[in-house]
C-alpha cells in the first residue's frame, strides 16, 4: 500500500518493499497478527485505531499477499481474522529489525513500553533481527518470542502462516 504515491515498479527493491511496509500503521497490524491478534476487534482495541484506517491497512496486507482471511465461528455467526502467509511470515526480520533499533536508540517512556526479541531455542534476548546473537540459530516466527510487558510476564511464542503460536 503506497503512502504517497505508487512505488511499487520501481527500480529500486528497498522503493518497492517501502511501498507495502513502510505505512506505520500497516507494521502494527503486522505486529498484531504475529502476536496472534488477527481479529478486526481486538485488533482495533490494542491499536485504538479508526475503523476506516484498519480496514484500509487490512486489505492492504491481504491483496500484497501477507495476510489472509480465515473464517471463525462467533457463536452462531461466522466472522473473518487474519493470519499471515508465508510472504507475512518473511516480514519478521523487519518487524524485529525496528524493535531492536528502537530499544537501542530511542528511550522508553516506562518500564512496561519494552519489546523485546527473544530465542525460544536458547530463550536469551538478540541484538539481530535475523539471528540469534546468543547461539547463532537462525530466528524465524516459530522459534522467536517477544516480550511485551504492557501484555505478558512472559515472552509470547509468536504466529507462523501455518498458525501456530499464542493469542496476546
Amino acid at each position: 500500500m503506497p503512502l504517497r504515491s505508487d512505488w511499487s515498479q520501481r527500480t529500486c527493491s528497498m522503493a518497492r518493499g517501502l511501498d507495502i511496509l513502510g505505512d506505520p500503521w500497516s507494521i502494527l497490524v503486522l505486529r498484531e497478527v504475529f502476536f496472534g491478534n488477527g481479529r478486526f476487534d481486538a485488533m482495533k482495541s490494542r491499536l485504538e485505531v479508526a475503523d476506516s484506517v484498519l480496514t484500509k491497512r487490512l486489505a492492504g496486507l491481504v491483496e500484497s499477499g501477507l495476510l489472509e482471511k480465515k473464517a471463525y465461528d462467533d457463536g452462531g455467526r461466522t466472522r473473518q481474522e487474519y493470519v499471515l502467509t508465508p510472504k507475512g511470515e518473511d516480514a519478521l526480520p523487519v518487524l524485529n529489525a525496528i524493535t531492536i533499533w528502537a530499544e537501542k536508540h530511542l528511550p522508553a517512556p516506562s518500564d512496561q513500553a519494552h519489546l523485546y526479541v527473544i530465542h525460544s531455542g536458547c530463550g536469551k534476548a538478540t541484538s539481530s533481527a535475523d539471528t540469534c546473537t546468543e547461539c547463532g540459530d537462525r530466528l524465524t516466527a516459530a522459534n522467536t518470542s517477544w516480550h511485551s510487558r504492557s501484555r505478558s510476564e512472559l515472552p509470547i511464542r509468536l504466529s507462523t502462516a501455518a498458525g501456530n503460536g499464542t493469542a496476546a
